[in-house]
């Protein structure tokens, strides 16, 4: 929709102001007072066509790393922001009316992944111990579990099927595009980048010449305390750079999937940042939670759901389509229902998919 000529109902976005119990005093020390977005669609505000008194299916919006909820409901030049894509797909039948959330869950680490962590926030618990019930408070939603879904792209894609997962007596549908998979291809082969650009934070400048064996040891604090040195540069920066936001995102993860339970503040690293040699014990806790290696232990939870959309882009420049073929093959391989598909495209700028999981979250919750 490069031509932002609408003639149908556009529905409208309120604003709430949510003071959070479960982020406050959270370990990166981000405001627990977030404003989260909701959609309401044509005709909630109107008396025709059930008016009033009509409810709704609700789905929350899981935005991709660096993002927030209202990063999707911006005007956007030559394309649609979510509210404007629903309100078409409504307006072409493609689907019913449904409210849509926008959550808010940035974090200083650049996002997070939906899920609990010593050393970001308890943001699985946010999502469904306060958001879910306010806007089952505020707004005309059908609340119950098998008419709420959630879907999202890369980590909201990831948060997604871990929430259908781990919290499926909350969602009734799920939908991933492009969501974190398969560890060993998605994170693993981009840690020697992040390596690189920790380097630059070494505690001892590097010298040509010989080097002894202990400059190949790189200390017991995540890299001589390169990591804390790396942040708080980084942390300073008005626009910081493509190399050190990469760099930032797998120290997100690092801080999600493997944080230190007794300094949660304190990062580990799963490669050698000298060497880079892989740490078998903190490569097993990422693998813990590779969605591919959660299947089997959350099959029961993941049959109850009422739908399960995946796809990916064949390009995808994280090469998610390997995790996403084996995610698909897995759940297959457990009985579990679900409808995966593939296009022609990459990790960008594929907001289009969403006029297919949308008209499949709404048949599957209304």
């Amino acid at each position: 929709m490069a031509l932002k000529r609408r003639n149908w109902p556009e529905g409208r976005v309120v604003t709430l102001e949510v003071t959070s119990a479960v982020l406050a005093d959270n370990p990166l020390g981000d405001p627990s007072t977030r404003q989260l977005d909701v959609w309401l669609p044509p005709g909630y505000d109107q008396g025709r066509g059930g008016g009033r008194g009509k409810r709704y299916p609700v789905l929350f919006d899981l935005v991709g790393y660096t993002g927030s909820g209202k990063s999707h409901t911006a005007w956007r030049n030559f394309d649609e922001n979510v509210p404007e894509r629903a309100a078409r797909l409504i307006a072409d039948k493609k689907m019913g009316p449904v409210v849509v959330a926008f959550p808010d869950c940035f974090t200083a680490l650049g996002g997070n992944q939906y899920v609990n962590s010593a050393a970001v926030g308890r943001y699985a618990d946010h999502l469904v111990q306060e958001l879910v019930p306010l806007v089952d408070r505020e707004f005309r939603t059908l609340a119950e579990r098998d008419h709420r879904g959630c879907f999202g792209k890369s980590s909201g894609g990831y948060g997604a099927l871990l929430h259908g997962m781990k919290y499926s007596r909350h969602w009734g549908a799920i939908a991933s595009h492009s969501g974190d998979a398969y560890f060993d291809f998605l994170y693993r082969c981009d840690w020697p980048n992040t390596l690189d650009e920790l380097a630059k934070y070494r505690a001892k400048p590097r010298r040509e010449g010989p080097v002894a064996a202990e400059d190949l040891r790189s200390g017991p604090e995540a890299g001589d305390g390169r990591v804390r040195r790396f942040l708080a540069a980084v942390w300073k920066k008005p626009n910081p750079s493509g190399a050190e936001i990469h760099c930032l995102m797998n120290l997100a993860m690092a801080a999600t999937y493997d944080p230190d339970p007794e300094d949660p503040s304190r990062i580990r690293l799963p490669f050698d940042a000298e060497t880079g040699e892989l740490i078998p014990e903190r490569w097993r806790q990422w693998l813990r939670h590779d969605p591919i290696n959660l299947v089997a232990r959350y099959a029961k939870n993941l049959k109850t759901l009422r739908g399960i959309f995946v796809d990916c882009g064949w390009r995808d420049q994280y090469r998610i389509h390997y995790g996403s073929r084996l995610l698909s093959k897995r759940l297959a391989e457990h009985g579990v229902e679900h409808r995966y598909e593939e296009f022609d495209g990459t990790h960008s700028g594929i907001d289009h998919r969403m006029d297919r999981s949308l008209p499949f979250l709404y048949r599957a919750l209304r």
